[in-house]
């Protein structure tokens, strides 16, 4: 077991460690994209009104559209019937993940370099990087996504993957705090230097991860070794067998007799509306509750400690989720959502150190939520790949699909926001230009406080009707998330069937991560 020996050697980093490691490349150059990319093209490129909002249309059709594409692209062949192909094995199907990191991950560091220098009008450059941009990034998100259900079946495994994951994501963001040291809109040419450090270290952590990984995997199908032994310690085999090769409509009419999934995907339709409603308004929120009452470098502080405590937190409740279940902590944070924002609808807007603690907390516990999904997602792979008896587990096909049915959620959180405004307060937020630009730099990079608006319109009217869209949006998303999550069945003995069965389709135990 000359194999064996090597993957356990103390000094190679385990397969958990590296895996985590591929959302650090993908943090560093993300957080910094969002601050930053809007002011660039708004302040520095200066691009008009139209051709900005020409360009936002462009890409959320585009955005929407992708994540399917792709995963379909991705995932096709694993729906096949058994006669159609070779059979097709575990480290295999990780091998072919692998290899579209190793590929795309660099791309995506370069695609990132593009929004920083001026190469053609704005008009056309802007849709063109986001669309470029935001294609190799859901093709890396994707696959990394997918190998979380293909790495490991056990929920203590998959918990430890996530874990990572957070861990690195959290160290990633600490290229925000430093890319202040280098932003200044007069002279971008440090900011420059520093993005192309941070594509740099993004490219090469994605090519050497990847390869760490790839050799790994490649190891345990050397021929000499024979096949059998390398399939019974990675605990894969051949599923179920299929009757025919499958097609799109086959796929979709399979996947709306799925209940689970179609629960889930009401309810973090709603989640991602609360995610992306809290980063659109929360420079609102900030300017006309707490402006007045605190400074702007304890408001810099708020947003940089609900920018970075989400990814810690989640350390907290993966910590949770290994002892009462993943499905029982997002039950919880769903309820005490909804207790922390009945709590401040009844002390009022007059408490600025609760407004405070609840504007910080309301987005920390709404992201640390969005952090688990993926564990759902995962376990809604092994329903999908017993239920439909399938060759292999469709994972970055069913996360392509979660993504579509969400995905209206980013585009309905400014709609409904801007109505409640006008709804509370009679105010219309399109009529005056500062603060409609305020919400705009706030909607795509929402770790920027924009500038203060007219203080005439900063009455209290407007004050009232801003604190009662932030304590009732999550109160209604509260309600309606907790009515859909009590339909959702895969907990408790049902996901442990749906585990032992998919283990048992793939015929033997599953492997401990850090042996792989």
């Amino acid at each position: 077991m000359a194999a064996w020996r090597w993957v356990c050697r103390p000094e190679v980093p385990s397969t958990s460690v590296l895996y985590g490691s591929l959302a650090l490349f993908v943090s560093i150059l993300h957080n910094v994209f969002l601050l930053y990319y809007v002011d660039t093209f708004v302040s520095i490129y200066k691009i008009d009104k139209l051709s900005f909002w020409g360009g936002q249309a462009v890409f959320l059709v585009w955005n929407s559209l992708n994540d399917p594409l792709f995963g379909w692209l991705s995932d096709r062949s694993f729906l096949s019937s058994p006669g159609a192909g070779s059979p097709i094995t575990s480290p295999e199907v990780v091998l072919k993940r692998l290899g579209a990191l190793s590929k795309n991950g660099p791309l995506f560091a370069l695609s990132f370099l593009g929004f920083w220098v001026a190469w053609a009008r704005p008009a056309l450059q802007f849709p063109v990087c986001l669309c470029l941009y935001d294609g190799f990034l859901t093709v890396v998100d994707l696959n990394h996504g997918a190998l979380l259900a293909d790495l490991a079946v056990s929920a203590a495994d998959r918990t430890r993957l996530n874990f990572h994951c957070s861990v690195f994501s959290a160290a990633g963001s600490l290229s925000v705090f430093l890319s202040y040291c280098f932003w200044d809109k007069e002279d971008l040419s440090r900011f420059r230097v520093f993005c192309v450090a941070l594509a740099g270290l993004s490219a090469l952590g994605f090519a050497a991860v990847s390869r760490l990984l790839s050799r790994r995997f490649r190891n345990l199908l050397q021929p000499g070794r024979g096949e059998a032994a390398g399939l019974r310690e990675l605990s894969v085999g051949q599923a179920l067998p299929q009757d025919q090769a499958f097609t799109v409509g086959q796929y979709l009419r399979q996947l709306s007799k799925h209940k689970n999934f179609m629960w889930f995907a009401a309810m973090n339709l709603v989640q991602v509306f609360h995610c992306h409603f809290n980063s659109n308004f929360f420079p609102l929120f900030l300017e006309h509750l707490l402006s007045d009452s605190i400074s702007s470098s304890a408001g810099s502080l708020l947003l940089g400690v609900s920018y970075m405590a989400p990814h810690l937190n989640n350390l907290y409740f993966l910590s949770l989720s290994r002892r009462y279940g993943v499905y029982q902590v997002i039950q919880w944070l769903f309820m005490l959502k909804l207790v922390l924002s009945c709590a401040m609808l009844l002390a009022g807007p007059d408490h600025v150190y609760l407004l405070c603690v609840f504007i910080a907390s309301n987005r920390v516990f709404t992201e640390g939520t969005c952090k688990l999904l993926n564990l759902v997602t995962c376990d809604l792979v092994d329903e999908d790949f017993v239920l439909n008896r399938r060759r292999q587990a469709a994972s970055a096909l069913l996360f392509g699909m979660v993504a579509l049915v969400t995905k209206p959620g980013q585009t309905l959180a400014p709609l409904v926001g801007t109505w409640l405004l006008c709804f509370y307060t009679g105010y219309d937020i399109f009529e005056r230009g500062p603060l409609r630009q305020a919400l705009l730099v706030g909607e795509a990079a929402p770790e920027a406080a924009p500038e203060a608006g007219p203080r005439e319109a900063d009455g209290a009217p407007l004050r009232l009707g801003c604190f009662y869209m932030l304590v009732a949006v999550p109160i209604m998303c509260a309600l309606l998330q907790l009515a859909a999550w009590s339909r959702f069945t895969l907990h408790g003995r049902k996901l442990q069937d749906i585990k032992s069965r998919r283990q048992g389709a793939q015929r033997g135990p599953l492997a401990e991560l850090e042996a792989v």
